[in-house]
């Protein structure tokens, strides 16, 4: 899917379903910025540190899974599966990575609470001179007029 047709998807995205997406994500999501050493097969096998960014959301709600996947756009969506141990229910995940954590923590930031500053790291990571000071003290009520503004025109 390329970035315009991903951008059609959110664009149309209500501030409720936001709201419900970032609240849902506050309880049942993680949200993973780190530098993780990687080896590189095509360079001999050296080990270079590599920034994993990731946001994922797992439930045994499938129903609930497969709205998230499908009013987003983006991501992808699956069973997680248990071979050693049958008598767990089954558990679906949704999770997007990089440049769609990216497009994520936009998305849920104005309405955030518990992983609000994990989001923070994400947007820092991609977009570092958005703020002028440098620092995540922002004017919470200005921001989310700001980044609701396109849902609501």
């Amino acid at each position: 899917m390329t970035t315009m047709e991903r951008n059609k998807f959110y664009m149309n995205l209500t501030v409720t379903d936001a709201a419900y997406i970032a609240g849902l994500f506050d309880g049942e999501g993680c949200v993973t910025c780190k530098k993780k050493p990687t080896k590189r097969k095509d360079r001999k096998n050296k080990v270079y540190d590599q920034w994993y960014i990731r946001c994922e959301l797992a439930m045994t709600d499938k129903m609930t899974v497969e709205w998230l996947h499908k009013t987003l756009g983006f991501g992808w969506c699956k069973e997680k599966k248990y071979n050693n141990k049958p008598k767990y229910k089954k558990q679906w995940r949704w999770a997007c990575g990089y440049r769609d954590a990216l497009v994520f923590a936009k998305i849920v930031w104005p309405y955030a609470q518990v992983k609000l500053h994990k989001l923070e790291q994400i947007i820092d990571h991609y977009e570092p001179n958005v703020q002028g000071l440098n620092d995540n003290v922002v004017d919470l009520a200005a921001e989310r007029n700001l980044r609701t503004r396109w849902v609501l025109e």
